[in-house]
C-alpha cells in the first residue's frame, strides 16, 4: 500500500503599503507565495506548484501577481528598487 497526496504551505515574503485596487485606501498589503508540495507517507518531497498574491490588511482583498512582480515588490521591501525603501511603488501591480 502506497500513501500519497499534497500539502500547501503558505510564507509571507513581505509587507508593502500601496493602494488598493478594491477598496482605494492606501494600506498594508502582505505578499504571500503558497507552495504545493508532493508527499509520499506523509513526508513531503519535491514542489509541483507556487503561487504568489497580495492581500490588503484593510478590506481583505486578495489580488494574484505573477513571479516577475513579486520578485519585483519583495526588492522594493527590501528597499533597492529606485532608492524607496517606503511608499508606494513606480508601478501598481493592480489597478482597475
Amino acid at each position: 500500500m502506497i500513501i500519497f497526496g499534497t500539502k500547501g504551505y503558505l510564507y509571507q515574503l513581505a509587507i508593502l503599503t500601496l493602494v488598493c485596487g478594491h477598496c482605494g485606501n492606501p494600506a498594508a498589503h502582505t505578499l504571500r507565495k503558497r507552495v504545493t508540495k508532493f508527499t509520499l507517507f506523509f513526508v513531503p518531497l519535491f514542489p509541483i506548484s507556487s503561487k504568489y498574491a497580495t492581500q490588503c490588511t484593510f478590506c481583505g482583498a486578495e489580488q494574484k501577481v505573477t513571479k516577475e512582480q513579486a520578485e519585483q515588490l519583495q526588492a522594493q521591501a527590501a528597499g533597492h528598487v529606485g532608492g524607496q525603501a517606503y511608499g508606494q511603488p513606480q508601478q501598481q501591480p493592480y489597478q482597475r
